[in-house]
């Protein structure tokens, strides 16, 4: 088993490597610590093949296994060590970005049923209980999941500028967490679009029971083909899975459904760097069709439909916490989940969780909230309105 590579390049945090054989190597120093069980003499030869694709691919096959630490302590010393040195690899990189993410309206909703359209019970054991599946905002590192997504609704709403009795349109509403909040706290009627039969079930039905009735609807509809006109526009976790093809349309339509006063939010994964294709594995089991875009990726197609950035703010850590705890609370139901849909199931989405978890805290990706408006007087000038607390 030819290890070189680790040898090379291992130096932050400590790795050891258990062969088949059962033979011991340890390369690097320094925490996090993390042994890697390699089951098979091919293992590591297969992952070095297409590391991005079969590093995921190898795991769920049960050819590697973790032994000291955890399979997040052992992702992110691959990842600080490792990734600046893994070459790209196949078509030309812009050829590769479009291919993966031409999302016509049929494909997008064969995309979402591929990931959303998993059953509700496996979302109940990770998420808080309202079913927020989006990055929360944790005003202290601690905060309880449930207390960190509450607070991400009232910053989105804040940013929202809401007043009782304006028309929202909640595009890509998931599991109607967001859109109901907004109505039972601010007094405000939303519309939420969503292409997936399993949240559309599970929103209408929460709402019944909240008594939401004739204040929230949520319907079976792609954005491209939803008319009507709203004082406040807002889109949580749904951009990644647009598509560069399809951002001109995204912000047309937007730009036509705003009113002239109103506001909208932008909440999306974003890339530090310049943007690259969606990780293959990510791509192959979690998120086919998906995109993430980098600021200036999107700022183009922001200026051509005559929209203006009000503010943009930069989350950064918050959704590493958000997958962590995600990841813990699926660690507790796992056994249930083996059970129901068995072992490689459970380790493609753990590793989903914790390959993730790693890409917000030493990788590429941050969460962007962006204020988009259509002239310059109709969102607050200072950011004080968001913490009205802190005014005199």
């Amino acid at each position: 088993m030819n290890l070189r590579l680790l040898e090379k390049f291992i130096h932050q945090g400590r790795l050891t490597v258990i062969g088949p054989d059962g033979r011991e190597r340890a390369f690097g120093e320094g925490e996090p610590r993390a042994s890697w069980r390699l089951n098979r003499p091919s293992t590591f030869p297969r992952i070095l093949r297409n590391p991005p694709l079969n590093l995921g691919e190898t795991y769920m096959d049960g050819e590697w296994d973790v032994g000291e630490g955890t399979l997040h302590d052992l992702l992110t010393i691959l990842r600080i060590n490792l990734e600046p040195e893994i070459p790209r690899r196949g078509w030309p990189r812009p050829l590769r970005a479009v291919l993966r993410s031409w999302n016509g309206l049929a494909a997008s909703r064969r995309n979402v049923s591929h990931h959303y359209d998993l059953d509700e019970p496996l979302f109940r054991a990770c998420l808080d209980a309202d079913m927020h599946y989006s990055c929360a905002y944790f005003t202290a590192p601690l905060a309880s999941l449930e207390d960190a997504q509450a607070a991400k609704c009232r910053h989105i709403a804040a940013k929202l500028n809401l007043e009782p009795g304006q028309k929202v349109l909640d595009i890509g509403s998931g599991w109607g967490s967001l859109a109901m909040h907004l109505a039972e706290q601010h007094g405000v009627a939303v519309t939420g679009l969503t292409l997936s039969a399993e949240q559309l079930r599970v929103a209408r039905e929460a709402a019944r029971q909240r008594g939401l009735a004739g204040k929230v609807e949520f319907r079976l509809e792609d954005y491209r083909e939803h008319a009507g006109t709203y004082d406040r526009i807002v889109s949580v976790g749904m951009f990644e899975h647009v598509g560069k093809p399809r951002y001109a349309a995204f912000f047309d339509t937007l730009a036509a459904s705003l009113a002239t006063d109103g506001v909208a939010l932008l909440h999306t994964i974003a890339s530090k760097a310049p943007p690259e294709p969606l990780n293959p594995w990510i791509r192959r089991h979690i998120f086919p069709g998906g995109h993430i875009p980098s600021l200036s990726e999107i700022a183009p197609f922001v200026e051509r439909a005559g929209l203006m950035s009000a503010d943009i703010e930069v989350l950064r850590t918050h959704y590493a916490l958000t997958l962590k705890a995600w990841s813990q609370r699926f660690q507790h139901a796992r056994q249930q989940f083996v059970d129901s849909k068995g072992e490689r199931f459970c380790r493609m989405w753990e590793f989903y969780l914790a390959i993730s978890q790693t890409a917000f805290e030493v990788g590429g990706l941050v969460v962007l909230q962006w204020q988009l408006t259509k002239h310059n007087q109709a969102a607050p000038i200072t950011r004080d309105y968001l913490h009205p607390s802190n005014l005199d």
